[in-house]
């Protein structure tokens, strides 16, 4: 699809950008929220859209249904093309370019006639351990539970009857992108969190992949998983072109034409990546939302000396090494908590914005002491692989003589929502891994100033958030796509894309690391490793 284009020297506005086609559309299915981020071809945001979901647990599996990601990936849509209306008057007929991203990884099977033939099986997930235990013993590579590969062989060990028809295996992000294209693709970042990925011939590690095989064979399986899993794109690659009938599933107006070309799909964490121009070596960012990880770019070749179960490497979008410190529980229970107090305030009869709300309790948790006041809590909801902790027991605890207040409670709460990721880091640094800036996004930020400064103590980095950062995953994915039409001819590399267009003058601020909060968060961290005995131990005991 081509754009039309005004001559050198005219502006057009937002709306006949609108109208021509020169915008880029990402949309992100996030945990708790679907979330759509229309720009022009510079990386301005024009126009947004979202719709709320949650995850849901059934027989002992998080998931969501495809009838509701049908809905979403339609309500989204149907709020971008509303707020469109509302802003420019116009309606969306064009597109430039538009991409899928979603939470990465987990488990998706389809049969040769495309249907569904096993549940979703989001990251969440923490059945695969049997699984994922033997692949990283196999590989000398580590498995973690989340990833794609290790739900399809934990499939095979339980003997699962879907396996029988499968054809086809892969993440969220892959499903929708074939869904709207008819193509079985995938980006690169999204795929090393579907199998190890060989960066030099940027594809599967074929040596692994025939280890794999001999593992499904022992179990009498013929199959090759090469065969059920997406091709691997890099960054900027032809993933194809819209439908008609992936049109008419996006847009029920009937409105949107076909043939928009399509970024290669990817998962979370590499939006995540290019939305903080965080591709590029010794850069590294950090989301922090239902789940909360931390995202270090390698050398090129460079691997670490040892093996960590609680570090993941993966892939950038454009297929450069990188260290992973994932976090499978962060905000959920911060803001269960913030839930709490605006329930007290319906209670006493308060109209209390929910937005000033978040903004009041976190800014107030600034007045607390720099260790929490001795107050400890875990948010997990569910299985937390960076603690090796298999389910999730939300857990408050305090001492008699911890010092109990609002404050303390907000700054605990927000604390613990950046410590299992700070544990990854803390490995990365005896690791000796370069890290020059770590760049925030997600929700979390949005308050200034708070858990920007909490997550500067935790990692002893300066931590920048730019003003995308709430933004987050749906602009980096609108980014990725608007490259894949205006960039990746025009530029040597996704990195400088980056740094010379889209983020060309952008503002951002940048904290330091306080003495005194370090040594505050180290004391509150010491508490945290200690407790997680405690933590056990309720998952042992506490059953109802």
């Amino acid at each position: 699809m081509s754009c039309v284009r005004k001559e050198k020297g005219e502006n057009m506005g937002a709306g006949e950008q609108i109208e021509a086609g020169q915008t880029a559309l990402g949309i992100e299915f996030g945990s708790t929220r679907i979330k759509a981020v229309l720009i022009d071809l510079d990386g301005n945001v024009l126009g947004t859209g979202v719709y709320d979901w949650e995850n849901k647990l059934r027989d002992g599996i998080w998931t969501y249904s495809y009838e509701e990601i049908d809905r979403g990936l339609r309500g989204c849509y149907t709020s971008l093309r509303e707020n469109v209306r509302q802003k420019y008057g116009v309606v969306i007929r064009k597109l430039g370019a538009l991409g899928i991203s979603a939470m990465m990884h987990g488990y998706i099977a389809l049969d040769q006639e495309d249907h569904t033939i096993a549940p979703f099986q989001t990251w969440r997930n923490t059945n695969t351990q049997a699984a994922a235990d033997e692949m990283t013993e196999l590989f000398d590579f580590n498995i973690p539970l989340r990833w794609t590969s290790a739900h399809l062989y934990q499939c095979v060990l339980d003997h699962e009857k879907h396996l029988d028809k499968v054809d086809f295996v892969t993440t969220l992000a892959s499903y929708m992108h074939y869904r709207l294209t008819g193509r079985k693709v995938t980006g690169a970042g999204d795929a090393s969190g579907i199998f190890p990925i060989d960066t030099s011939k940027m594809d599967y590690d074929a040596h692994m992949m025939e280890l794999f095989d001999g593992l499904l064979q022992k179990h009498g399986y013929s199959f090759r998983a090469e065969d059920l899993f997406p091709k691997v794109l890099c960054a900027g690659e032809d993933a194809g072109t819209l439908t008609a009938e992936g049109a008419a599933l996006l847009d029920e107006s009937g409105n949107l034409e076909p043939g928009v070309p399509m970024a290669p799909p990817e998962g979370d964490a590499g939006t995540g990546m290019v939305s903080t121009n965080s591709v590029a070596p010794g850069t590294g960012n950090i989301s922090a939302g239902t789940s909360t990880f931390a995202m270090i770019v390698l050398e090129k070749g460079q691997t670490l000396k040892k093996l960590h179960r609680e570090i993941d490497m993966v892939t950038t979008p454009d297929g450069a090494p990188c260290a992973m410190s994932h976090a499978n529980n962060g905000t959920t229970d911060l803001n269960a908590w913030v839930g709490i107090f605006h329930e007290f305030c319906e209670l006493m009869g308060i109209q209390a914005d929910m937005g000033e709300l978040y903004q009041k309790l976190y800014t107030n948790s600034l007045k607390g002491d720099p260790d929490c006041g001795g107050l400890l809590a875990y948010g997990y909801y569910s299985g937390e692989n960076v603690t090796m902790l298999n389910e999730g027991r939300p857990l408050y605890v305090r001492m008699p003589d911890s010092r109990f207040n609002l404050a303390n409670l907000m700054r605990a709460n927000l604390y613990t929502s950046l410590a299992a990721v700070k544990l990854g880091m803390d490995i990365l640094k005896e690791e000796n891994v370069h890290i020059d800036r770590i760049t925030g996004h997600g929700g979390l930020f949005k308050t200034e100033g708070v858990a920007q400064k909490y997550l500067a103590a935790a990692i002893h980095v300066p931590v920048t958030v730019m003003k995308t950062a709430s933004e987050g995953g749906p602009w980096g994915m609108a980014v990725l796509a608007a490259y894949r039409i205006s960039g990746a001819n025009e530029y040597d590399s996704l990195g400088d894309y980056l740094s010379q267009k889209i983020f060309a003058g952008q503002e951002g601020i940048t904290i330091d690391p306080d003495p005194a909060d370090e040594a505050g968060y180290e004391t509150f961290a010491e508490h945290y490793r200690a407790g997680i005995a405690v933590e056990k131990a309720a998952i042992d005991h506490l059953s109802w």
